[in-house]
């Protein structure tokens, strides 16, 4: 039977903290847990959960796939703890290690996860920052390979605001050998440091194209994706943005020129007739909820793999 392996990184603070070998272990390791196939007990194992930011899904399916594991969590709400009243988080990391058997931190800067990781001896893992959302791209390529059962001529573009979830997709994207294209207004591009790595990894740099123009890059595809436009602590710049992202939502029209097997993904929460419509949020095509739930089951193959 297939078992969790130890991965060479303590930490997954981004999708580049795993090798392509360890990536693919984890996706086969999380179909295990989801069939059922799997059954692994960390009893006494903690978790706890250090969240600057709002969640619904990725703070359920992490303290699920931990209860699930024989683990318990501890919510560390800044509101409600001294995280809130400005101590430092080289004494916050430090404390919790004594307590805790592995930290999950949805902050702001990637500069105060890497904190957390190098003052922690525990593992840490990015449940979201402004830079990346590594483990919504665990989840998002375990949908697309139960669809097509592997990743081999999958085109999976992107529509929207080049985020978080871009940069993930781009560099998971990378790691598996996956064609990504990404449709922005100009000005709303990815990091260009993570797209500066991901071609440093891809095989073949065609792989990853970079376009203004949605149309162009929806044509064969066989996974389409968007996101929110503005995301968390935006908010300020909401109706500035909605203006730049005409024409970048998923409609009819644009399902229409992918290709005939295509799906259609998010990762929650939706604005319906902004980024997406509503017939296509609800079509066939949709994988939204079957993506949403594997949240659950990839987080409990990547603590399975730290804790291992």
């Amino acid at each position: 039977m297939l078992k969790p392996i130890k991965l060479a990184n303590k930490n997954f603070l981004s999708s580049l903290d795993t090798s392509s070998d360890e990536l693919f272990h984890i996706l086969e390791i999380a179909k295990n847990f989801k069939n059922k196939d799997l059954n692994i007990k960390f009893k006494d194992k903690v978790l706890g959960l250090i969240f600057d930011k709002s969640s619904t899904r990725t703070r359920v399916s992490f303290q699920v796939a931990m209860s699930r594991l024989g683990g318990t969590t501890v919510d560390l709400n800044p509101n409600t703890s001294q995280i809130g009243r400005g101590e430092p988080i080289r004494d916050t990391a430090r404390v919790l290690s004594r307590y805790c058997d592995l930290l999950a931190v949805r902050t702001f800067k990637q500069s105060d996860l890497e904190e957390y990781a190098k003052w922690s001896s525990k593992p840490v893992i990015n449940a979201l920052t402004d830079i990346e959302h590594p483990c919504q791209a665990l989840a998002d390529y375990m949908t697309i390979k139960e669809e097509f059962v592997d990743f081999k001529n999958v085109v999976l573009t992107f529509i929207g605001d080049g985020n978080n979830v871009a940069n993930s997709l781009i560099l998971c994207g990378a790691l598996l050998g996956v064609e990504v294209r990404i449709a922005c207004p100009k000005g709303y591009e990815p990091n260009s440091m993570v797209i500066k790595k991901a071609y440093e990894i891809y095989k073949n740099k065609d792989l990853l194209k970079i376009t203004n123009d949605p149309s162009a890059a929806v044509l064969g595809a066989n996974v389409l994706y968007t996101d929110v436009w503005s995301s968390m602590g935006e908010e300020n710049k909401k109706a500035e943005k909605d203006k730049f992202f005409n024409g970048y939502n998923i409609d009819n029209n644009l399902v229409t020129k992918a290709a005939k097997d295509v799906i259609i993904l998010h990762c929650l929460p939706a604005y319906r007739s902004k980024e997406i419509t509503d017939e296509v949020f609800e079509s066939k095509k949709s994988r939204i909820f079957e993506q949403a739930e594997n949240r659950l089951h990839a987080q409990q193959a990547l603590l399975s793999c730290l804790l291992h």
